[in-house]
């Protein structure tokens, strides 16, 4: 039985001289080219969105956004591959009107564009929110750790750049020793001539003045780490507890529950979630044009100084608490078993033994800011307890401490025993993780090309521009809507 039939190489056909013949009419080039060209390039930011009546003409920023928004959309975002498409894609070369620019020329724009580019995430989000998008009554936060364009040997801790001196400094000394010796019996004691001793002293003196210019600049910097290649980087944990550390940046965002889109972004080098919600939930409000939400955040949202903000500002906080008392020596006498009595400002032990307050003391938090906290306190009670041994390690007996925001976070912790609450909160990761896994695990965005905050702030937008923008294209095409209408 014979296979199926190609046609000639060598035979002449009348294929289309028109690019617009290669391209269906419901093609996502289409919408892509609509989108851009209704965009106030000017208005945004971008560099020759204006071009001068002398000189070599620019390319068109409008031309090059299409082709990155495709590229990232299909899963192409290094200068050198997307050069490559516009000499090899026929929807490349419709978007691009046969243009073929080089890869530096790809590369510069969107290295001088980052923050036209973030414009443009957010523009798209306010149109997603005038188009009726967003469900604007529940919204989840989340962070992930996106690995940066560095390795963590290019960053020095305090620690580590301090042992390692000390590995430097030893080193240097047993050089110095074995010079001293052979200056005293005239020869070495190894296979080594004295002027490769002395060349590795050179080397380790230079390596010894490069890690005290670390130090003094760490210490310089309140004990934050420098980096050599990205200065903006910093470590992170990836995925959890237990896994190694890496160069990364944190990216908090928040995503509206009705279609999984995400309203805005944030890329941060600060290893945790604190300030996170507040930021993300107050930009969501004016993205969405909305005056209160709730939102939905994992145990490391859990702090009272954000809670109690967003509270304030009309955003009902879910968060499951985060457990204190690790050193207590039986989990059942943790402070989350001791009940406060907000009438007489005492605490009550499981033991119903009432532990008064007795004053308040300073403390520092995370982000260096100072506050005092109440404590409670009496000695005479845990001493005679039984349980004294299996509440606290301290011989005088237990102290409790009051954060100035607690009485907030008792409300957020009373909502979470309602059924309905804890249904809300069950929906946390199935709205913000899907971004996470559609970028990350599906399309294999889990580094960077770019380095600093601010150019890797405009790749990100790209990445998240392109997921809103895939999303947004199945639900209207889904809905029978004609999209380039939707732009015009």
């Amino acid at each position: 039985m014979p296979y199926i039939q190609g046609e000639d190489r060598d035979q002449f056909t009348l294929t289309p001289m028109c690019l617009d013949n290669y391209i269906e009419p419901d093609s996502i080039c289409r919408v892509i080219a609509a989108y851009v060209n209704s965009l106030d390039m000017i208005a945004l930011g971008f560099k020759y969105a204006q071009t001068k009546d002398t000189g070599r003409p620019p390319h068109d920023p409008a031309s090059m956004l299409t082709l990155y928004l495709y590229g990232y959309l299909n899963r192409i975002r290094s200068s050198r591959r997307l050069e490559a498409e516009t000499h090899r894609n026929v929807e490349v070369m419709w978007l691009m009107e046969k243009l073929t620019p080089d890869d530096k020329t790809i590369s510069e724009f969107r290295r001088n564009n980052a923050d036209a580019l973030k414009a443009v995430f957010r523009a798209f989000s306010i149109w997603c929110a005038e188009q009726g998008l967003y469900g604007k009554e529940l919204a989840a936060v989340d962070g992930t750790k996106i690995r940066a364009n560095s390795s963590r040997k290019n960053i020095h801790t305090q620690s580590l750049t301090q042992k390692q001196l000390e590995a430097v400094e030893k080193k240097i000394g047993e050089y110095m020793a074995v010079l001293e010796k052979n200056d005293a019996e005239g020869e070495l004691e190894y296979d080594i001539s004295a002027e490769a001793v002395r060349a590795a002293l050179v080397r380790l003196n230079e390596k010894k003045s490069e890690l005290e210019g670390y130090l003094q600049q760490i210490e310089k910097n309140d004990g934050v780490e420098v980096s050599t290649v990205d200065p903006d980087c910093r470590l992170m944990k990836q995925g959890g507890d237990g896994r190694n550390l890496d160069a990364c940046y944190n990216v908090q965002t928040v995503v509206d529950e009705k279609h999984k889109l995400i309203v805005d972004f944030e890329v941060t080098n600060c290893p945790d979630d604190k300030g996170g919600l507040v930021a993300m939930t107050e930009s969501a409000k004016e993205i969405m044009g909305i005056q209160e939400v709730v939102a939905l955040g994992d145990k490391g949202y859990y702090d009272g100084e954000d809670i109690s903000k967003c509270e304030a500002n009309g955003t009902t906080c879910l968060a499951p608490k985060m457990l204190s008392g690790r050193n207590t020596p039986n989990p059942l006498y943790s402070q989350e078993n001791f009940r406060y009595d907000k009438e007489r400002d005492c605490y009550i032990c499981p033991k119903e033994q009432l532990i008064p307050y007795r004053g308040t003391k300073t403390r520092k938090r995370a982000n260096g800011k100072v506050v005092e906290v109440k404590v409670y306190r009496d000695s005479n009670v845990c001493k005679n307890c039984p349980m004294h041994q299996e509440c606290t390690k301290e011989k005088y007996g237990r102290t409790l401490t009051r954060s100035p925001w607690q009485d907030t976070l008792d409300i957020v912790d009373a909502r979470l025993q309602m059924p309905a609450c804890r249904e809300l909160l069950s929906k946390r990761s199935q709205i913000v993780e899907h971004p996470f896994g559609t970028t990350k695990h599906g399309w294999g965005f889990r580094d960077y090309l770019c380095r600093g905050k601010r150019s890797v702030t405009g790749e990100q937008s790209m990445v998240f521009l392109a997921y809103n923008f895939r999303r947004v294209f199945n639900i209207l095409k889904g809905n029978g809507k004609d999209l380039m209408a939707a732009f015009s």
